[in-house]
C-alpha cells in the first residue's frame, strides 16, 4: 500500500507476494525445488546480480555491516520479490542479519530505482527486536515526485508467522508518504510456488507496470517532478 498525503492525496494498494530466503540455503533450494533456481533461469529464481554491488553477497554484507560498526556474522535472510520467468524489479529488498546466536542485529534496506541504481541503508537493531523502529535521512534518488530533502521512518515486525514493513516518509519535515507491506508466512514448496504463479501471474511485470501507471496518475494531478540525480560512484585511481 502507498498513500501520498500532500500536496494531493493519492493512494493505491496491490496484492503481491515476497520470498524470505536465507543466503546459505539458496544452493540447496535449487536442488530441492523444481520451480526455483539459484543464479540461473527458472520459473522462479534468485540471482545475486539483482542485489549488492557485484561482489558475492556475503562479502558485500560483511563489508557494509563492518563499515557501520555492526557485528552480525550469523544468518542473512532477504525478503524480496523473486525473478518470475526471468524478470524482476524490487523497489526495496530487506535484509535481516543475525549474530552467531540467532539474534537480529541489523536490517539492511536495499532500495532500487528504475534507473538500475541501488543503495543500502544499514541500521542496527537494539534489544527490542519484536518491533524495530529506524529512522534515517534519504540520500538516494527514487521517485521523480519526491525530493532528496526527505527522511525515512521505518517500523518493522521481523519475519515470524507474519512480517510487516511500514515506511513513513517526511519531506522538509512534514509527512508526505506512507508505504507498507504485510504478509503471512507460508512454507516454500513447489506446490506453493505453483499456487503463487496462478494467483499472481506475471507479478514482477505488474510491479513495473504499476509504477509507471501510478506515475501517470500523479502527473495528471499536477505533482511536481524532480530531475534524476545519479548515484555518485567513486572509482579507484588508475
Amino acid at each position: 500500500m502507498h498513500r501520498r498525503l500532500s500536496p494531493r492525496h493519492h493512494r493505491f494498494k496491490y496484492r503481491v507476494f515476497a520470498m524470505l530466503l536465507e543466503l546459505d540455503e539458496l544452493a540447496a533450494l535449487d536442488r530441492k525445488l523444481a520451480l526455483f533456481k539459484y543464479n540461473r533461469w527458472g520459473l522462479f529464481s534468485f540471482q545475486d546480480r539483482d542485489h549488492g554491488d557485484g561482489r558475492p553477497l556475503q562479502a558485500w554484507l560483511d563489508d557494509i555491516l563492518a563499515q557501520n560498526g555492526i557485528e552480525a556474522g550469523g544468518a542473512r535472510r532477504v525478503l524480496c520479490y523473486p525473478r518470475i520467468l526471468g524478470f524482476v524489479f524490487n523497489p526495496i529488498s530487506t535484509w535481516f542479519c543475525d549474530d552467531e546466536n540467532g539474534r537480529l542485529k541489523a536490517i539492511v534496506y536495499e532500495v532500487h530505482n528504475t534507473y538500475e541504481e541501488r543503495h543500502a541503508y544499514v541500521l542496527p537493531v537494539g534489544a527490542d527486536s519484536e518491533l524495530v523502529r529506524h529512522g534515517c535521512a534519504k540520500n538516494f534518488y527514487v521517485s521523480p515526485f519526491l525530493s532528496r530533502d526527505c527522511r525515512y521512518n521505518f517500523r518493522i515486525r521481523p519475519p515470524g508467522d507474519g512480517v510487516a514493513i511500514v515506511i513513513q516518509e517526511e519531506e522538509a519535515g512534514a509527512p508526505i508518504l506512507n508505504a507498507s507491506f504485510a504478509g503471512a508466512r507460508r512454507a516454500l514448496s513447489d506446490a506453493m510456488l505453483a499456487k503463487m504463479l496462478l494467483r499472481y501471474p506475471l507479478m514482477t511485470l505488474k510491479v513495473v507496470f504499476a509504477i509507471h501507471f501510478e506515475a501517470v496518475r500523479l502527473m495528471l494531478k499536477g505533482i511536481r517532478r524532480h530531475p534524476h540525480q545519479p548515484k555518485t560512484v567513486y572509482a579507484p585511481d588508475e
